[in-house]
């Protein structure tokens, strides 16, 4: 079944205002391993769950036509796990990559992938990416970005290594211009960051293109993460008031 758009009045009775929405949300799916190791599970099952929530958090930016969703995928510091939990994520990214993208090009979603593709990661797992991202590329509804072997730092390392290859004038640098080194120049910074599990940091996601975004932790775990979840955190966005420094 195809996730269809809410019109305004069925979105004005999820007590939100389909006036100001978000352009642009982004999610730090975390607790996946202690929501498994309370229910005495392994870690892996948490993962599976989280997966599911992450599909209904892509339906309901569907629903209320939000134009972007960036997800947390892999970080550039999870290859620190234990040798066992690397290789079943890489797998498990694989493997869901492989069985989504198709209902996501069903729901003309597009999908992109932002992180170090030239560093460990898999030549399988490239080409799966690029599939997804091939077959997806003329979609024009939720653009659905993937921060996998991401790292806020070393997208800025990356940014700054191009510069200086690209001999660029240190003096002419600016905002806009490191902007355009970025993995992905085009993504618009998020308006809201949501962190799941209780955890109150950004550990290193998109540090440059969050300056301004609300910030919203949340206590309850990824897998518990529902559409009903992602309604309630921007009603909780559009309760602030964004003032960019000004007054």
């Amino acid at each position: 079944m195809v996730t269809k758009k809410l019109t305004h009045k069925q979105i004005e009775k999820l007590n939100i205002d389909p006036k100001s929405l978000p352009n642009h949300v982004s999610v730090i799916m975390d607790g996946n391993g202690r929501w498994a190791q309370e229910r005495l599970l392994p870690r892996t099952e948490g993962h599976l769950q989280g997966e599911k929530a992450l599909f209904e958090c892509v339906e309901a930016a569907i629903e209320l036509d939000i134009p972007w969703l960036t997800a947390y995928g892999f970080s550039t510091e999870n290859w620190k796990r234990p040798k066992e939990e690397v290789r079943f994520l890489i797998n498990f990214n694989r493997e869901t990559i492989r069985k989504r993208r198709d209902q996501l090009h069903e729901r003309n979603v597009r999908i992109q992938f932002i992180g170090r593709e030239n560093w460990r990661i898999p030549q399988s797992l490239l080409r799966d990416m690029n599939e997804a991202r091939e077959l997806t590329k003329n979609n024009t509804g939720l653009t659905f970005t993937i921060a996998f072997n991401y790292g806020g730092r070393a997208e800025l390392v990356d940014a700054i290594r191009c510069m200086l290859e690209e001999n660029q004038d240190p003096i002419k640098i600016t905002e806009k211009q490191i902007t355009r080194y970025l993995y992905s120049p085009k993504m618009p910074d998020p308006d809201l960051v949501i962190r799941t599990s209780g955890e109150q940091r950004l550990s290193n996601f998109l540090i440059w293109q969050s300056a301004y975004s609300e910030l919203l932790f949340l206590n309850e775990m990824w897998p518990d993460f529902k559409k009903k979840s992602f309604y309630r955190a921007i009603r909780e966005y559009q309760s602030r008031a964004r003032r960019f420094g000004d007054l």
